[in-house]
């Protein structure tokens, strides 16, 4: 089971040729894709400010996920206390919970981001 980082969520829909060929075949192959809430969260917030010219509404990229049979992931109180743990390797506020929901659900990030492996967990690029 997969948790996509929000740049991996976004090549997926958007982008596909920025993706690694081991992130297509996880996000192609039969298996369980995870997106976190906080990814959404992330893409409201930086199309807001102007960091992210993604024409798509948030509730779009939403039914995408649910069409692309990705399983959207809440944030629960069990993803926050873990938060409270972890060293501040990472500064990304967003990042921090996708990494605290990744643990607490044994799931495996899907990211080219090379600060979330030095948290010690799973990750595939």
């Amino acid at each position: 089971m997969y948790l996509l980082d929000t740049h991996t969520l976004l090549w997926a829909l958007f982008d596909e040729n920025s993706l690694s060929e081991n992130a297509k075949k996880i996000i192609l192959d039969d298996n369980d894709i995870f997106v976190s809430i906080a990814s959404l969260w992330e893409i409201a917030i930086k199309q807001s400010i102007g960091k992210l010219q993604i024409n798509e509404s948030i509730e779009t990229i939403a039914r995408i996920c649910d069409e692309e049979d990705f399983y959207m992931l809440s944030i629960m109180p069990v993803h926050l206390d873990y938060l409270k743990q972890l060293p501040r390797i990472h500064g990304d506020p967003f990042d921090r919970l996708i990494i605290s929901q990744a643990v607490s659900e044994k799931l495996i990030i899907v990211t080219k981001d090379s600060k979330i492996p030095l948290y010690g967990i799973k990750t595939i690029w």
